[in-house]
C-alpha cells in the first residue's frame, strides 16, 4: 500500500521538527506532497481532517495520518523500508534512540528556536508570541524578554556543541555512526566556528548532502481541499491496528477516549474509538469534519496521554472513578 500512495506532508518553513522529516524524505528520495500550514492556528485543513492536535508536522498516508514527528521517522521507516536511514545493528539503534531524546526531549530544539534572529517576522507578531507562549508551560515570550531568553539557549546549544564536538565527532569521521552517508543519528542531531570545527564541519557536509538529495527530488504543493478530495479515492496503509489486551491502563478496543501531548500543546485533545493501543503507539479512528470518511489517527506512547471519554466526563460530574485511570490535565 505505501508504495502506491504519495505521503502528504503538513508543515511550515520555521518548524525544526517540521524540517527533520522533511530532510528524512529528501535524503529517503521519497516522493510526498507538502501542504504548507501557517505556523498559528487556526489550521483548517488540519481540522477538516478530524484532526485536533496541534503541533507541526502531521503527515498522512493514505487515510492514515500520524502525528509527532518522532513517529512520523518511525513509520516511514516502517513503510518504506528499501534504503532505510536507521540503524539495523544493537549499538546503532541505541546510539538513535539516545540522541534522539537529547535533541527533542532534553530542549535542544527549543533553544535552538530560541536563537532565532530578532529580526524574524514571526518574532515581530504579537500573535505569534502569544500563540507560542500558551503552546509551552511556563514559557512566556515578549521581545523585551527575549535578550535573556537567547542567552540562556546560548549556554544550552553550546552546551551541545561541546557534547559532540569532543565525543561522536572527535576521532575526525565524518557522520556521527561512522557511516558513509548521513544516517538516522545525524538527523536527529542537526537541528543544532571557530571553537567547534568539527561540529561546523559536520554540518556543512550535512548541508552538502541535503542540497544533493533536494536536486533529485520534485516539490509538489497540495491544498488541504486537495488532501481531503484524495483521501474518497485511498485505503489506509495499513492493516488493522496492533492492540495489546495487557496495557496497564485497562482501556478497552472500542472505548471512546481522548488522546493529548503532554509536553507541549496540551489544551488541544483528539477524541476517537481506541482501535490500536501498545508500547509504542496510540491509534484512533474518527471521521473527517464533514463526516464523510473515516480516518486514523496515530499518536506516539512517548509524552502522549490517553484516557476514557466517559471518565474525563464522570471526573466533570464528580462521580466516582477508577483510581488507575486519574486524569492530568497538563
Amino acid at each position: 500500500m505505501p508504495s502506491e500512495v504519495t505521503p502528504v506532508l503538513f508543515h511550515y518553513s520555521l518548524s525544526p521538527y517540521g524540517r527533520r522529516v522533511s530532510w528524512y524524505l529528501t535524503f529517503r528520495g521519497i516522493q510526498h506532497k507538502q501542504c504548507l500550514q501557517p505556523p498559528i492556528l487556526p489550521r483548517p485543513d488540519l481540522a477538516a481532517l478530524g484532526v485536533q492536535y496541534r503541533r507541526i508536522p502531521v503527515l498522512s498516508i493514505g487515510k492514515d495520518i500520524y502525528c509527532d514527528s518522532r513517529l512520523i521517522l518511525k513509520k516511514l521507516e516502517e513503510q518504506f523500508p528499501n534504503g532505510k536511514l536507521g540503524a539495523t545493528d544493537s549499538d546503532g539503534k541505541a546510539l538513535e534512540n539516545l540522541l534522539e531524546t537529547w535533541a527533542t526531549d532534553g530542549g535542544l530544539f527549543l533553544n535552538a528556536a530560541l536563537l532565532m534572529p530578532f529580526d524574524m517576522p514571526a518574532l515581530q507578531n504579537p500573535a505569534f508570541l502569544k500563540d507560542r507562549s500558551s503552546f509551552i508551560t511556563g514559557l512566556k515570550l515578549k521581545m523585551e524578554d527575549m535578550p535573556s531568553l537567547r542567552a540562556e539557549a546560548m549556554v544550552q546549544v553550546k552546551r551541545a556543541f561541546d557534547f559532540l564536538e569532543s565525543t561522536l565527532l572527535a576521532d575526525g569521521r565524518d557522520w556521527l555512526r561512522k557511516t558513509e552517508k548521513p544516517t538516522l543519528a545525524d538527523l536527529q542531531a542537526s537541528s543544532l566556528e571557530v571553537s567547534h570545527p568539527k561540529v561546523f564541519a559536520w554540518r556543512s557536509r550535512f548541508r552538502q548532502a541535503l542540497s544533493d538529495a533536494e536536486a533529485k527530488m520534485k516539490e509538489t504543493i497540495v491544498s488541504g481541499s486537495d488532501v481531503l478530495e484524495g483521501l474518497r479515492y485511498e485505503s489506509f496503509a495499513e492493516s488493522e491496528a496492533e492492540f495489546d489486551d495487557s496495557d496497564p491502563l485497562g482501556l478497552q478496543k472500542g472505548e471512546e477516549v481522548l488522546v493529548w501531548p503532554t509536553d507541549s500543546g496540551s489544551t488541544h485533545r483528539d477524541a476517537g474509538t481506541l482501535i490500536g493501543l501498545n508500547s509504542k503507539e496510540i491509534v484512533l479512528q474518527r471521521k473527517t469534519e464533514d463526516n464523510q470518511l473515516d480516518i486514523r489517527i496515530h499518536f506516539p506512547r512517548i509524552n502522549f496521554k490517553v484516557v476514557s471519554a466517559a471518565h474525563v466526563q464522570q471526573t466533570k460530574l464528580g462521580v466516582p472513578h477508577r483510581s488507575d485511570e486519574s486524569e492530568n490535565p497538563i
